[in-house]
This record gives structure tokens, C-alpha cells and sequence, in this order.
């Protein structure tokens, strides 16, 4: 699995709401619940375990000439109903 994400984009989440964009990555790595955010562009949401705590993570798949590649967008620590919404599916 390929990721993409902005630099400074990375540093500005991890600023903002203590988790980087290169961090979260770890959340596909294992069990980890997705839904869809938005459908233009088509972004998904990820819930998962990223450096010992529970984080969501935003992120549109792409392609380009080696195959997919998951650029993220933005993550945060999950919130209670994501919490809760993880519990009850995984």
C-alpha cells in the first residue's frame, strides 16, 4: 500500500490535533473501520489504532502508473462516536 500526503500539511495536523498524516498510516496496518465522507472528490474516513490511541484519518484513493496510491488528507483523535462506531464493528 503506497500513501501520499502534503508536508506541510503533515506538520500543521500534527500542530493542530497531535497526530500526523504519516502516523496514521499505521491505522491500515491493521483491523480498521472505513466509511465514505464525501462523494466529490470521493473521500473515505478510516478509524484506527495510531501510536497507542484510537485516530480517524480522512483520505481519497488515486491512481497513477504504478496503481493505487492512498493520499492522506487530514487525521485527529477519534471522537467518542467514532470510538463508539469502531467498537461495534470491529
Amino acid at each position: 500500500m503506497r500513501f501520499q500526503f502534503d508536508p506541510v500539511k503533515n506538520r500543521e495536523v500534527l500542530r493542530k490535533h497531535g497526530v500526523s498524516l504519516e502516523g496514521a498510516r499505521e491505522i491500515f496496518d491493521q483491523a480498521h473501520l472505513v466509511d465514505r465522507k464525501r462523494d466529490d472528490p470521493e473521500q473515505f474516513r478510516a478509524i484506527g489504532w495510531a501510536g497507542g490511541r484510537l485516530c480517524s484519518v480522512i483520505f481519497e484513493i488515486r491512481r497513477d502508473a504504478e496503481g493505487e496510491v492512498y493520499r492522506l488528507i487530514t487525521a485527529w483523535k477519534a471522537t467518542p462516536q467514532e470510538e463508539e462506531a469502531y467498537a461495534e464493528q470491529i
